[in-house]
């Protein structure tokens, strides 16, 4: 078995594929011109000669947020450990009730401008890359019927808009604010082939509504709105709410903070837990046999995990998020400034994700099992000292072509002007998708967890990775790839980024952090 596994793993993979396979991180993501203009549009609407005193008042409602989220962790971790479903202790920030419990801030007509002109594009960014590295892990997805938990002004659709332009047929939202509703509907007024899309105060009011039969999606996604909930009882029961409403995928996303990873770690937690004990529970009262046990129940994780085990970072000191740079559009630099000082012409997005599946995680070869890779003096020996002659005929020859062609600097700014928006933009139906090589679902793929560092012929990696085949428990290793050793997975990492895939193999070496 071993060795079908290790000539299967020769013929699907090459140093080629593995390099295309790994990446996952979109490196500077530009804001799409339909929702660059619609946010313009809509600002223009609106008329608000205080804007940027309204933004700036936004922000520094989150920053108070933050402050009593660490407060209330520091807190309340006797409380949790002594009784993990008990409410946490609230403090005076968290007066307001709403449809989700407990929140911490209401969203008003002033802060919904405010957070379309500062914050969507960025909220975007994040739900972009997280769905799209969902749709690269899962390639035969394609979502129909999808529920958006605390849409908010349309973030996450607008992604997935992108993502998956034919697919979506029905959208369900939950957001009790209905400011946060006038403007999502604003923004969208413009786009042609919407689906059906029906809005929802509260999950009570949605099953109320629907009815059971019709209750499930393909995907449920909840992006940035677990975060302003303290009650952990309040989380919970909403998590499991929204994994009842799922009929394949689930996706949370959270601010990049030690907070908003505390919430994805414990719902990840939470998830894997309940469905584990269900199998038990199904196994022990011999409910089904155990071929349609396997396919009905069960969940994994597809992204960022590489394994379904408890989190290696866990009490580590550390935690787990990712970021992702986007081009600020023009309402962010003009209303994101503050005391006249102009902002970078782009920011970092820090987020928190996880994406679970319903049913078995798949059994598939490990990247680098069976793979040999030359060393650098191999390399060296074979070479063929005829390679390195030149032609000087054929240099001649480039150097005339140059000289005919003209060479045009693109002004890097242009994306954001006027004039580009303006430009008549190619309806989704005409879109067409580039080809990529995806990573499979098993257990021989990890994920690179903060910035590669490199230093001369070496790239130090932090990889969270899985321990065996069933990728059932996962360890966090420091992995240091070096030139001499193996220059074709040195190159690679070299071009690694945070937050990308890295394959492994059973038989390879690392060193444990």
């Amino acid at each position: 078995m071993a060795s079908l596994i290790s000539e299967t793993s020769q013929k699907i993979f090459t140093p080629e594929t593995l390099r295309a396979a790994a990446k996952q991180s979109d490196r500077c993501l530009v804001v799409p011109v339909r929702l660059r203009r619609a946010i313009k549009k809509y600002l223009r609407e609106q008329e608000d000669p205080y804007m940027r005193r309204k933004v700036l008042r936004l922000s520094e409602s989150f920053s108070n947020i933050k402050e009593v989220n660490l407060q209330l962790v520091a807190k309340t971790s006797k409380e949790l450990v002594d009784d993990p479903f008990k409410s946490m202790e609230k403090s005076q920030r968290w007066k307001i009730k709403s449809a989700y419990g407990d929140i911490g801030l209401t969203y008003r007509d002033d802060e919904t401008v405010a957070y379309v002109a500062s914050r969507m594009p960025a909220v975007y960014s994040a739900c972009y890359r997280v769905l799209s590295e969902v749709k690269r892990r899962l390639p035969g997805f394609s979502p129909s019927k999808v529920l958006d938990f605390g849409a908010g002004t349309g973030s996450a659709f607008w992604a997935m808009r992108e993502v998956w332009p034919k697919s979506v047929e029905k959208l369900n939202i939950v957001e009790p604010s209905q400011s946060m509703q006038r403007a999502g509907r604003s923004l969208i007024q413009d786009l042609k082939n919407l689906p059906l899309i029906h809005g929802y105060t509260s999950l009570l009011a949605f099953t109320k509504e629907v009815r059971k039969s019709e209750r499930k999606h393909d995907l449920v996604i909840a992006s940035y709105v677990l975060g302003e909930i303290p009650s952990l009882k309040d989380r919970i029961t909403i998590l499991r709410q929204l994994w009842n409403l799922t009929q394949d995928v689930l996706v949370l996303v959270e601010p990049g903070t030690p907070h908003g990873s505390d919430i994805i770690s414990q719902m990840r937690s939470h998830i894997l837990w309940m469905e584990r004990r269900k199998c038990h529970k199904a196994k022990v009262n011999k409910e089904d046999s155990k071929d349609i046990m396997d396919l009905k129940s069960g969940a994994f994780i597809v992204a960022p995990c590489p394994h379904d085990g408890r989190c290696p970072l866990e009490k580590s000191g550390k935690y787990c998020h990712f970021v992702q740079r986007l081009q600020r559009t023009t309402s962010q630099r003009v209303y994101k400034r503050s005391k006249g000082n102009p902002l970078r012409g782009f920011e970092d997005e820090k987020f928190s994700f996880v994406a679970f599946r319903r049913g078995q995680r798949p059994r598939e070869p490990w990247p680098l099992d069976g793979m040999q890779f030359e060393t650098l003096k191999e390399q060296r020996a074979e070479r063929n000292p005829g390679d390195f002659e030149i032609d000087y005929e054929d240099l001649d020859d480039v150097e005339e072509t140059a000289d005919m062609i003209p060479f045009e600097e693109v002004d890097a700014s242009a994306y954001d002007s006027d004039v580009m928006e303006t430009d008549n933009i190619v309806d989704s139906d005409e879109d067409q998708e580039e080809e990529t090589v995806n990573a499979n679902l098993g257990g021989g793929w990890g994920r690179i967890v903060f910035p590669p560092v490199r230093r001369g012929r070496q790239v130090h990696m932090n990889i969270c990775r899985s321990t065996n085949p069933e990728a059932s428990e996962g360890s966090f290793d420091r992995e240091v790839i070096t030139q001499t050793k193996n220059p074709t997975l040195h190159l690679q990492a070299r071009k690694s980024f945070w937050g990308d895939l890295w394959p492994s193999g059973r038989n390879v070496t690392t060193t444990a952090s």
